[in-house]
C-alpha cells in the first residue's frame, strides 16, 4: 500500500523554538508525526506529512506552534 502524502512544501506550519516548553502534547495529538521531542523540545521531523488539522495547535499551551488550516 502507498504511503499517503500531501503537496511538498505548502503547510503554514511553524513551531517556534523559542516558546516551546517541551511538554510533547504535539507529538501526542498529531496523526502524521510530523513532530518528535529532541532534547527537551518538539522539532519538525516531517514537515510535508502536516495536513493542517491543527490538532498541535489546539494543544499546545505555550502557543508555539502555528498553523492556518485549509490554506496548504
Amino acid at each position: 500500500m502507498k504511503e499517503l502524502r500531501y503537496l511538498d512544501d505548502v503547510s503554514t506550519l511553524a513551531l517556534n523554538d523559542e516558546k516551546c516548553i517541551g511538554c510533547s502534547l504535539c507529538t501526542q495529538v498529531c496523526p502524521h508525526a510530523v513532530f518528535k521531542m529532541r532534547n527537551d523540545k518538539a522539532h519538525i521531523v516531517d514537515f510535508n506529512a502536516c495536513m493542517e488539522c491543527g490538532a498541535c495547535v489546539n494543544n499546545c499551551p505555550s502557543g508555539a506552534i502555528a498553523v492556518s488550516p485549509g490554506v496548504g
